[in-house]
């Protein structure tokens, strides 16, 4: 009769598996837990650093298969799960200390469709089973309520927290935006003061609750919002959305410059509006060039994210409060999208374990 496999045989075959990120095994990493075994039947969990990793399925039948070649075991049963780290923060005074990460979408220059980006991919995180929240921190064009499809203001806890301004909820996204409390029609003419103050309430008066990822969509350029949102948050890094054409590169490379300024790590950049495919011809068309954002990315030593194409579904999406990801969630362009996530998910992992020593 065969001997029986102990833990630490099943830990040793377990420690061939390296997070492609990390670069490190799983079982150093503590990703392995609740480990049973019981004769030949053997049963643990693997703990990602989130859910929205882009090899979960690749390492859960890596996992199955090393296991699964020890002498005598009939059954392997692998659960993948995730908690999501976070780093060390620098900022004095943490408004949103039940956030574990917060992500800054920028622009050098408006048109590059970050909104757009900011949406998709905070809904695409959260389609991962992450919890996530959006701040449309642009207070002069407050578009994230049209695109979330979330126009109402929300309302005030009136238990516990009754101090507390509870967010809107859409496609299990928790949204706050300047837009909830003005006309449509209405401009903000606002100077730099109580643009601050804006988004310092924001953050202090909103409740945001336990929160794995806090999407902020910046305006475009290099103003008051984005040094206030530097000050009072403990920033995980920031993202760079541009477009191809060398004009949107010129004013992306300027707002990696300001944020390198402001010490605030850059996760990487996403080239929006890569490439347009006729929907009648199948031709590929470069209507805005192609290609340039990954040589920025290059150039500056920033993580390229990813290419997302140019597709009129995109913007009848956002026109109908309606994401691309939620609408056609099998289309290229979704896929695009939850690649793109995937990427920024995992640079956001290796940022934190390089901050501090990980913690899942």
């Amino acid at each position: 009769m065969p001997q029986s496999i102990t833990q630490e045989q099943v830990l040793a075959a377990l420690r061939n598996i390296q997070d492609p990120d990390l670069h490190q095994d799983i079982v150093s990493l503590g990703f392995v837990q609740n480990l049973q075994v019981q004769d030949s039947r053997v049963h643990f969990d693997i703990m990602l650093t989130t859910p929205a990793c882009p090899v979960r399925e690749e390492m859960r039948q890596e996992a199955e298969k090393v296991v699964k070649a020890l002498p005598g075991i009939d059954s392997v049963q692998v659960q993948m799960t995730a908690r999501v780290t976070s780093g060390q923060s620098s900022v004095r005074e943490n408004y949103i200390p039940q956030v574990r990460n917060t992500i800054a979408v920028s622009s050098g220059k408006g048109g590059v469709g970050k909104t757009t980006v900011s949406v998709n991919l905070a809904v695409t995180l959260a389609g991962t089973g992450a919890r996530v929240g959006l701040l449309d921190a642009d207070i002069y064009g407050p578009n994230v309520p049209l695109m979330m499809g979330v126009k109402h203001s929300p309302a005030t806890l009136q238990e516990n927290r009754p101090e507390k301004i509870q967010p809107a909820l859409n496609y299990k996204v928790k949204v706050m935006s300047i837009g909830f409390f003005v006309p449509e029609e209405a401009p903000i003419i606002w100077r730099g003061p109580m643009i601050h103050g804006a988004i310092q309430q924001f953050l202090l008066d909103v409740d945001w609750g336990e929160l794995d990822y806090l999407i902020v969509d910046l305006p475009p350029g290099t103003g008051d919002a984005q040094l206030s949102i530097s000050q009072l948050v403990p920033m995980t890094g920031a993202i760079i959305v541009t477009t191809p054409q060398e004009v949107a590169l010129l004013d992306s490379r300027k707002g990696l410059a300001m944020l390198q300024k402001l010490h605030v790590p850059v996760l990487g950049i996403i080239e929006n509006m890569s490439t347009f495919s006729c929907p009648h011809c199948n031709k590929r068309t470069d209507i805005f060039h192609h290609g340039g954002g990954r040589k920025v990315s290059e150039k500056m030593g920033v993580p390229f994210l990813g290419e997302i194409p140019l597709e009129t579904s995109v913007r009848i999406g956002g026109d109908q409060g309606c994401p691309i990801v939620v609408s056609d969630p099998k289309s290229p362009i979704a896929e695009a999208y939850q690649t793109v996530a995937g990427a920024l998910a995992a640079q956001i992992s290796i940022h934190n374990a390089q901050s501090i020593p990980l913690r899942v």
